[in-house]
């Protein structure tokens, strides 16, 4: 069995620190998902309009291909702690690196680029090999009845989140018009609380960084408030 990807994901997460953990939870990150030239057919998505949402099957590829599997993990969503078996997991350190994404699709552009389609509320790195789309189809997709295990909920964080001055006119230099939806974006990603579930045997630490699209984000955590305390250009 031999698989080529059908194309790659252009997404404003260039580091995976920072990735929300499931997708749909940070509406803010949009994506490309650029075809290569043989698959950039527009007839390959007719009728995919009426769809709000497609599954998209794509590959952990940053450190994961070649890199083996354990049977066991440590989901973050357990704090690292306690072990799962690998197949009651969505960790990427799999017997075949595999994911599996449920994301809104915005349409089809084509640009010098060439043709990409549109995606919303992404939870793949920039660069992800995608191997398949699949259109999303709410009756037998969608099983509210299911029992969703150790994950019942998304992690988010009660922390007010606030941009310092710095920040701010960080971010009024970087996106004026706010069309990359930047201030969005950091307050989505930092509302999931993206520190590893183990942070909590370092209380003393206070500032952290990520990166998104070509910037550093620093935020600092003071009593349940996140201050964003810098966003710096990469270019």
């Amino acid at each position: 069995m031999h698989c080529e990807p059908i194309g790659h994901i252009r997404s404003p997460y260039t580091d995976k620190f920072g990735i929300p953990r499931q997708p749909g939870l940070v509406t803010a990150a949009e994506a490309r998902l650029e075809l290569r030239p043989e698959f950039a057919r527009e007839d390959a998505f007719k009728a995919l309009d009426g769809f709000s949402h497609v599954w998209i099957l794509f590959v952990f590829h940053q450190d994961c291909l070649g890199a083996g599997w354990n049977p066991t993990v440590r989901p973050p969503r357990l704090g690292g702690r306690e072990s799962v078996g690998v197949f009651a997991s969505r960790a990427p350190y799999r017997p075949n690196p595999i994911g599996l994404s449920a994301v809104e699709h915005l349409g089809l552009i084509r640009d010098a680029r060439g043709l990409a389609l549109r995606l919303r509320g992404v939870d793949m790195l920039d660069g992800t090999p995608v191997l398949d789309i699949k259109p999303y189809v709410p009756y037998a997709d969608s099983l509210p009845q299911a029992r969703g295990g150790f994950a019942v909920a998304p992690d988010t964080t009660e922390h007010v989140i606030h941009f310092s001055p710095t920040a701010g006119a960080n971010l009024e230099r970087f996106d004026p018009d706010g069309r990359r939806a930047l201030r969005e974006l950091i307050i989505q990603v930092l509302a999931q609380d993206p520190r590893p579930g183990y942070m909590d045997r370092y209380p003393d630490r206070r500032a952290f960084g990520l990166r998104l699209m070509e910037f550093d984000i620093h935020w600092r955590l003071e009593a349940g408030r996140v201050e964003v305390t810098g966003i710096c250009s990469t270019l």
